[in-house]
């Protein structure tokens, strides 16, 4: 089949990989104009569009692929589907009806539908997650669904580790799905809009632990922003320490004191307490807590 794929990020990129090594390898990859990236600001590629390259596959970066240049690339590369990943634009007529569309999410929709699927079933202490497959339509991640695996999510899993797994899974799901399409066995079934939850996008304020929230949500939420975005304490002075790594322990430290134990630092919460492993420092890199006391007193929150 005649594939356009349209894509972003990491977790796209090693989708379209999958799907360039199958029968259905796209002839035209489409994401967004260079971006501003890291500290220093420089302008870089989307993964989406290292990877086209890499394969040598046609490239378009639009700022908006429902504009009339894009839409006529599209048409074309003359697909009999168009695949959609992690692509963060929205698609709307007459791209939504012009081709087929199938587009791959991480999670067991109609959970978690919206931009930080993954974040948030970590966040949230789900046990299992997984791959839809679906139909592309106006509503947000709500299209009629084509196929769906689960997965669990182990209690060590973070953002990193969990993203792999599922970008994985969703590769082959959607290869998968366009075998059957091309030979006319593919099939769709409606979501439930009453079992639906949201996966709001990350905001700054995810980020920031609070020691009031017990320590094993708080876990929870380095594990789901590393090592994308990562989680912080506040500490006095208006800085900032990064959490990359914590676990939660059943020990007595006063809520919102940190203290120097066992080659680590715990922060007591507000239920139990937890152990900070790797943090960074204001301008520093990740590095275990043990070498970070012997460089720093202990903070003060």
């Amino acid at each position: 089949m005649r594939t356009v794929y349209l894509g972003t990020s990491e977790f796209a990129a090693k989708v379209l990989r999958r799907l360039a090594d199958s029968r259905h390898r796209p002839t035209l990859v489409v994401t967004p104009p260079d971006r501003p990236k890291g500290r220093g600001r420089r302008s870089g590629q989307p993964p989406a569009a290292d990877a086209a390259a890499e394969l040598g596959i046609e490239l378009l970066q639009a700022e908006d692929v429902n504009q009339a240049g894009a839409l006529g690339r599209i048409r074309a590369a003359n697909p009999g589907a168009v695949a959609v990943c992690a692509f963060g634009q929205i698609i709307r007529e007459p791209l939504l009806s012009d081709w087929p569309m199938l587009n791959v999410h991480p999670s067991l929709l109609p959970r978690w539908r919206g931009a930080a699927p993954i974040e948030r079933a970590i966040m949230a202490g789900d046990s299992r997650t997984g791959v839809s497959l679906m139909g592309v339509t106006a509503g947000l991640d709500s299209g009629p669904l084509a196929l769906q695996e689960e997965i669990a999510i182990g209690c060590e899993d973070d953002f990193e580790s969990l993203s792999a797994k599922l970008s994985t899974l969703g590769g082959e799901l959607l290869v998968e799905a366009l075998d059957r399409q091309a030979d006319g066995r593919l099939t769709f079934s409606e979501q439930d809009d009453e079992g639906a939850t949201y996966a709001e996008k990350i905001e700054p304020g995810d980020r920031r632990l609070d020691p009031r929230r017990p320590a094993r949500d708080l876990a929870r939420t380095v594990r789901a922003l590393t090592p994308h975005i990562g989680a912080y304490l506040e500490l006095g002075g208006e800085s900032r320490l990064g959490v990359r790594r914590a676990r939660a322990v059943d020990v007595s430290v006063k809520q919102g004191e940190l203290k120097s134990e066992w080659g680590a630092l715990l922060l007591g919460c507000g239920r139990g307490a937890l152990r900070l492993e790797v943090v960074q420092p204001p301008g520093g890199k990740p590095m275990a807590a043990d070498a970070y006391l012997r460089g720093h007193p202990v903070p003060v929150l």
